[in-house]
């Protein structure tokens, strides 16, 4: 069922709530201890649902040009401020980030995170805490990130040597299709240890997965509603954990047996399953009596927080850049032939060239302007009543960053705002880290993406690769503004329309 078929619904229901809607939100406006932010008026029952439309980054953003930078609107019954400049988005994110660090209660994240199991949907406190650290500190340090070096090496090689055959034979590469395939198999071995197993459908558990996170579910509005399941997402949620569950069930107990066999020595490296079960049991916090100890449940948790978060968001910013690349030639040429002059024609880009290509950083940072990992940012909930910039923001009020919005600000990068122009980056200081909050794809503070180094390392590799090593044009004589760029909405918006062109190899040497 789409929003506006539900937001239909509710106004038939809403005569019904009316005297409720009073009673409620009357008594708590009534104990406010200051102003709230700017905001559109609100209906009863569904508040302001109705102006969300089918891209609600689009629509927030024109209602925060009227309304300003920290807005107030209502989601059926739940409180929402929407942030949508990078001085608004530094009080919250940074400032004030111990406050806003929690997480909303999400009813389907309920069943696909094991009743917040794993660490980016759970709310904040000492379990996640801990978690992050062990996330961190044993599955996404730099050392660990670079022991698969080799394995990311030997998959954009394949992937190559399969464009190398498209390009002799002239044919048309779904360059969505083989990016997703690409990254799939990086995240697959690194994580779960081994190549796809065709027993499953990893690709469409994890696509299952992001869409269920991603989607807007009514009953997470209007609780009332929520036992009706009236979109059928719970019951989805409910059939996904359990194919996912099966999926795990049967990698973990594949590891237990090489452990219990001693055939270690047979595994290039340890992936990330065997880190976690090496930990099952054990204090996460030796120091601490009371650390949590995580088991099989958690274990499996963790594993559908890294999956999920790497596939869509890799790949799709993988597709995207390569899509403006396509539309904007002069930056093609301007990329290849910084690549033809530090490694020159006779090699692949290995990881340790990257740091030589500023250009190349120049465009995945636009890219990614444009082409956020996440329109609006994981929402987080204040835990507390606070002011921020004079307003008040009650306790449980949930917070929408729309990093969309503040990517295309006029106000922050000029008024060529939608035009892809690397060139904006030159003499600039600002990254992609979070430290910088005119551009924060993976977010900033306490929750933001603790995969940040991983995934960027995938995209540049697996970028510099294909532009280095094949020219690329476009099918049917289409011309570059002809590529459509339109988008789907969700957790991480990908291109509605695959992305397809025709390879030539360029190097000189195989």
């Amino acid at each position: 069922m789409t929003p506006s078929a539900i937001v239909i619904l509710l106004l038939f229901l809403t005569f019904l709530w009316y005297l409720i809607y009073i009673l409620t939100f009357g008594f708590r406006r009534s104990k406010h201890q200051g102003i709230l932010p700017p905001g559109p008026t609100t209906l009863p029952i569904i508040g302001n649902l109705h102006m969300l439309g089918n891209f609600p980054y689009r629509s927030l953003q024109h209602l925060a040009k009227k309304y300003g930078p920290i807005m107030s609107i209502r989601l059926g019954f739940i409180p929402t401020i929407v942030v949508s400049s990078p001085k608004a988005a530094e009080l919250f994110l940074k400032t004030h980030d111990s406050v806003f660090a929690s997480r909303p209660t999400l009813e389907v994240c309920e069943y696909l995170s094991y009743g917040q199991k794993g660490m980016a949907l759970t709310n904040y406190g000492p379990y996640w805490r801990q978690v992050r650290k062990l996330c961190t500190q044993q599955l996404l340090c730099p050392s660990k990130i670079e022991s698969f070096s080799p394995l990311r090496r030997e998959e954009v090689g394949l992937l190559v040597q399969s464009l190398k055959k498209a390009a002799k034979a002239g044919e048309v590469v779904d360059l969505s299709n083989k990016v997703g395939e690409l990254v799939e198999n990086i995240i697959y071995r690194m994580i779960l240890g081994s190549q796809n197993d065709d027993l499953f459908d990893v690709k469409g558990i994890v696509k299952e997965i992001v869409s269920l996170i991603g989607s807007f579910n009514i009953g997470d509005y209007v609780p009332f509603l929520s036992p009706f399941d009236l979109q059928g997402l719970t019951k989805r949620a409910k059939r996904t954990r359990a194919t996912a569950d099966q999926l795990f069930e049967k990698i973990i107990g594949e590891h237990e047996q090489v452990a219990k066999s001693g055939q270690f020595q047979y595994h290039h490296h340890k992936d990330f399953v065997d880190v976690l079960l090496s930990l099952m049991n054990q204090p996460l916090n030796p120091n601490d009596k009371q650390a949590y100890m995580i088991d099989r449940t958690n274990v499996k948790a963790i594993l559908v927080d890294m999956i999920t978060g790497a596939f869509d968001t890799s790949s799709n910013a993988i597709v995207w850049s390569l899509a403006e690349l396509l539309r904007h030639p002069r930056v093609m040429k301007h990329l290849q032939q910084e690549l033809r002059t530090v490694i020159g024609m006779d090699q692949m880009v290995e990881e340790n060239d990257l740091p030589r290509f500023r250009y190349l950083n120049m465009v995945v940072m636009e890219s990614f302007r444009l082409h956020p990992a996440g329109s609006l940012l994981i929402p987080r909930e204040s835990m507390q009543d606070n002011t921020i910039d004079g307003y008040y923001i009650p306790k449980k009020s949930r917070i929408l960053t729309n990093t969309w919005a503040i990517g295309r600000d006029p106000n922050v990068w000029s008024d060529n705002v939608q035009q892809f122009y690397p060139e904006r980056f030159i003499n600039s200081n600002v990254d992609v880290l979070g430290h910088d909050f005119q551009l924060l794809p993976f977010g900033s503070g306490r929750r933001g993406c603790p995969g940040i180094q991983l995934g960027l390392t995938t995209v540049r590799l697996a970028l510099a690769n294909l532009v280095h090593r094949f020219n690329w044009d476009l099918p049917s004589d289409l011309l570059p503004e002809d590529v459509d760029m339109a988008e789907t909405f969700g957790m991480a918006p990908s291109k509605a329309q695959h992305l397809l062109a025709v390879p030539t190899y360029r190097l000189e040497t195989n």
